[in-house]
């Protein structure tokens, strides 16, 4: 197996205070799915360590596809892995943002992001072809 363009996700842990990333928590290989991932980090919080992954579109979507990506959506596709899936508004493109305890051994964890990105990836593709005949539903004209 040719391992050339194997994706590494860096998780950073997070100040709550400052907002900066302190240290590195670990590097993961992510294989083909990679632009589904907009950004990851950790934070401390009360009870663990959490991983906030922000999931996106994997591409440009046009104006009239942000609503329509977000309403046809069902965020319990990867629910059932997660704590919680947000949306978040305010990106060029529809994002996502899932919370899951870390989980520090380097293969569970790479496992875990390969089945969430997996199941966001199942969903946007059928999300996407949903929404295919949905233009004029969606454009403000």
């Amino acid at each position: 197996m040719d391992n050339m363009d194997e994706t590494f996700i860096v998780i950073m842990l997070k100040d709550k205070e400052t907002g900066f990333l302190d240290k590195e928590l670990g590097c993961y290989a992510v294989d083909d799915e990679y632009e589904l991932i907009y950004n990851a980090y950790a934070l401390e919080e009360e009870d663990g360590l959490y991983v906030y992954l922000k999931l996106t579109s994997g591409r440009d979507v046009e104006d009239w596809e942000y609503d329509a990506v977000f309403d046809y959506y069902d965020p319990e596709t990867v629910g059932s892995e997660v704590i919680s899936v947000e949306e978040e508004d305010g990106d060029y493109n529809p994002v996502w943002i899932v919370k899951f305890k870390f989980i520090d051994d380097v293969s569970a964890m790479e496992e875990k992001m390969e089945k969430l990105l997996d199941l966001h990836k199942k969903e946007l593709d059928s999300v996407y072809e949903t929404i295919a005949d949905k233009k004029d539903e969606y454009s403000e004209e």
